[in-house]
């Protein structure tokens, strides 16, 4: 992703750091030799801005880019000018926004501003506030911009986001923020498949657990046989059966089918993000999945969240927190260490994505593994806790996490400014 150094403490325009690392001649030649978004160092991958009067214009192309994904090439993605995901966008509160999308595909698409305040008509949802964009058409999107913060931006045409057609948009605020740092990445969570997303649909259609491949079994019965005594073993047995659920059933498609990216690169790929000693850094986490919750974590490196959806809120520090489809988290950390591990692991711990903030691009630090595999106990279900059958849903031996009750930030423990 983009490097950028909007600090309070030492304003500096990222042109003026490109054109010092440019003349320094350490990245000659880097940025077209590296996967889509793993321009921590590069600084590339931000749709270039051009200033109007009041208006800030950008100009994007929506298009089919074969890339190589986790090793293995791919003629699907959709991509816009080029990138998986999409590029930067960064808009300036107080400014318009004049957004002129040109479609390329052999289909229909569309561009949603999500968390956006905006003009119906320019909400970009075809069918519902506009007819969305015929291929070889160009529409010009313009709205006034009048909050600031982390959001994204995704299509609403079929299944095109699963493609890669999602990316990050930033606001920067019209004053000053609350949250001092020197430097700051974005870090965009999401999943792929290999296969046309029709199927999985189709697939899901025909069983909904297709891709769970983490059911229970007959000596996982037996077991909780032993632990619990017969009775309440067969009776949690047999609610399951009624309703027609398993409690291991936490997510549509799985790692089974999922490899879970880190602006766009798989975990062997090892996303990096360049930082000195003693910065504040200021991590802007997107989970732009199509039907993934991560569990994110920075092992030994605590965080500060400091904005969550847009909005800033009051500080908490945290070691860990799970973020739902859509959502985002701007977290401030201070590296200690000459590397450090970014972790994000699916919600039904069948697979992970990873990247490495550190001193210089290349390095790594070591990779936790995931958690123990986890359930749903009754009481997430609503049920309460069936005579202590199923603990307390948030974290406890059969509870909802089912990983020792690890430290979470949630939205019901931030305050919003």
């Amino acid at each position: 992703m983009s490097q950028h150094m909007p600090s309070i403490q030492r304003p500096r325009s990222r042109r003026a750091f490109l054109r010092e690392a440019s003349a320094l001649g350490a990245l000659a030649g880097v940025g077209s030799l590296l996967p889509a978004y793993a321009f921590g160092v590069t600084g590339n991958r931000e749709i270039e801005r051009v200033t109007g009067d009041g208006a800030d214009i950008f100009d994007l192309t929506i298009d089919r880019t074969p890339l190589t994904i986790a090793g293995r090439p791919s003629s699907q993605p959709m991509t816009v000018n080029g990138t998986l995901p999409a590029p930067l966008i960064r808009l300036r509160e107080g400014r318009d926004a004049v957004l002129r999308v040109t479609n390329r595909l052999d289909e229909p698409t569309s561009i949603h501003w999500h968390g956006i305040l905006l003009p119906f008509e320019m909400d970009g949802v075809p069918g519902v506030s506009f007819r969305g964009i015929a291929p070889g058409e160009t529409f010009e999107y313009r709205y006034p911009v009048r909050q600031s913060g982390t959001y994204w931006y995704h299509r609403h045409s079929g299944l095109q986001e699963q493609l890669g057609h999602y990316g990050p948009l930033i606001v920067d605020p019209a004053e000053p923020e609350p949250s001092s740092y020197d430097r700051e990445y974005v870090i965009a969570l999401s999943d792929w498949t290999f296969n046309e997303p029709s199927e999985l649909m189709r697939n899901l259609k025909v069983a909904e657990g297709y891709y769970n491949y983490n059911q229970r079994t007959v000596g996982d019965f037996f077991e909780r046989v032993e632990n619990e005594g017969w009775s309440k073993a067969w009776r949690e047995a047999g609610m399951w059966g009624r309703m027609r659920m398993t409690p291991r059933d936490l997510l549509d498609v799985t790692g089974a089918e999922y490899t879970y990216l880190m602006n766009g690169m798989a975990p062997g790929d090892n996303w990096t993000g360049t930082f000195r000693p003693g910065e504040r850094v200021r991590l802007r986490v997107i989970n732009a999945s199509a039907m993934t919750i991560f569990d994110f974590r920075t092992p030994g490196l605590p965080m500060t969240v400091v904005e969550a959806d847009g909005q800033p809120v009051e500080p908490v520090e945290t070691d860990e927190f799970r973020i739902g489809v859509a959502e985002t988290y701007d977290v401030i950390v201070e590296p200690t260490d000459s590397a450090h591990t970014v972790f994000a692991q699916s919600q039904d711990r069948s697979g992970f994505t990873r990247g490495t903030p550190a001193v210089q691009d290349g390095m790594e630090a070591p990779v936790p593994a995931l958690y123990p595999r986890t359930e749903r106990g009754m009481a997430s279900m609503g049920m309460g806790d069936m005579d202590g059958m199923q603990g307390d849903g948030m974290g406890g031996k059969d509870g909802m996490y089912g990983d020792g009750g690890h430290c979470r930030c949630t939205t019901t423990s931030i305050t919003v400014k």
